[in-house]
């Protein structure tokens, strides 16, 4: 239902993550006959997460890591690994900017051109300890540079944006016909971000296995501020799965929604496979683990923008390792550790046996439910308040 906003204009009313909640069933169920396991394409991985492809998140010792623990991370081809043979002082040279310079600064560093070269040996050094390959580049890049990154073995490519249609439009050149270009790969291809019902269609018809759902969520980006868009989450989640739904009905072929960004906790995590999501992308959690790469700092692909930076360098605390935060054991009570583990007690605790199960949970609006009763924890900064 549409609200009016003025006489010539009306909208939907959108929902965010934070004013929704999963309702328990009539059945629960024990956490050990619980799978939360998904797939894309011929692959299959233990947990239904993917490590955002930012430079602060993903670098190969990271990608390895996570491969073994049973997610995907995504390594950024455009970024500091491709810039730098050595990028380690380089992110030491941005963790030390005051505030005040770091985007200026981060503009400076990645001025650095992308060495083709450096895209090849990356890959390599993944694949040859063993794990799924994934990496990304931009719609702008993507031609120029994924032939090198299929001859290293890429396994799967992300074809990802700030914002990506299936219909570009531009006077200056020919833009990349994503329909013709996915089928013409030989790998599986995940295409985003999108935010809302009618992109996820059109993206899911290119022949995409994946779509990255969502525009502007991220704890890094500022692009909500910067260009006034963005849909939240838990609406463009559930848009994007009843795409899902009218594809699948039209052609047969089950397309992934990927929830991208906004998602801190467990519970976060929770409602967004609720809400449709068939797995998660995430940043900032993974930024802040002791192995990240960017030295107890968090930034977006859009920070360091020539003209038009539209995401912001975070603190994160490193209090943690990668996989106490992805598979505990955790030693905080306030969600954000322990990520996947909690996952699996929530699927437990409504009752369903798996993720696609759980996409069929109960939700209501309860801008309440981080507030109701929780007056002695806002007082004291703990727990869900922290």
């Amino acid at each position: 239902m549409e609200i009016e906003i003025g006489l010539g204009k009306s909208g939907r009313r959108g929902y965010g993550l934070d004013d929704i909640s999963v309702v328990p069933s009539r059945r629960t169920r024990d956490a050990d006959d619980v799978d939360i396991s998904w797939e894309l394409s011929e692959y299959r991985f233990e947990l239904p997460f993917l490590a955002s492809a930012m430079d602060a998140v993903v670098d190969v010792d990271m990608a390895v890591t996570i491969g073994r623990l049973g997610g995907l991370a995504v390594l950024n081809l455009e970024g500091l690994q491709t810039r730098y043979e050595d990028p380690k002082p380089i992110f030491e040279e941005i963790a030390g900017f005051d505030k005040d310079e770091a985007t200026r600064g981060m503009q400076r560093l990645y001025q650095e051109s992308i060495k083709e070269e450096l895209i090849g040996t990356r890959i390599r050094e993944i694949k040859d300890r063993g794990v799924t390959a994934a990496a990304s580049l931009t719609p702008q890049r993507v031609e120029q540079y994924y032939r090198t990154a299929l001859e290293a073995g890429l396994d799967i490519l992300v074809i990802q944006g700030t914002v990506i249609s299936a219909e570009h439009v531009s006077s200056r050149s020919e833009p990349l016909n994503l329909k013709k270009f996915i089928a013409d790969l030989p790998i599986p291809t995940i295409v985003g971000g999108c935010a809302s019902y009618s992109t996820a269609l059109h993206l899911m018809r290119t022949g995409a296995v994946g779509v990255l759902v969502g525009v502007g969520p991220g704890a890094a980006c500022t692009t909500r501020g910067v260009l006034g868009i963005g849909v939240p989450q838990a609406t463009a989640l559930a848009d994007a799965a009843a795409a899902r739904v009218r594809h699948l009905t039209e052609t047969g072929d089950y397309v992934n929604v990927i929830a991208d960004g906004g998602m801190r906790t467990g519970g976060d995590i929770a409602k967004a496979i609720a809400c449709g999501a068939d797995a998660v992308m995430l940043g900032s959690p993974v930024a802040a683990a002791k192995e990240a790469p960017g030295r107890g700092y968090h930034w977006g692909m859009a920070t360091f923008h020539p003209d038009l930076p539209r995401g912001t360098r975070v603190k994160t605390e490193g209090r943690w390792t990668i996989e106490e935060i992805l598979v505990g054991p955790a030693h905080e009570n306030d969600g954000t550790v322990n990520l996947f583990g909690a996952l699996r007690t929530s699927l437990a605790t409504c009752g369903y046996e798996n993720i696609r199960a759980f996409q069929r949970a109960e939700v209501m609006i309860a801008p309440a439910v981080r507030t109701e009763g929780k007056a002695m924890q806002y007082e004291q900064g703990v727990g869900m308040i922290k």
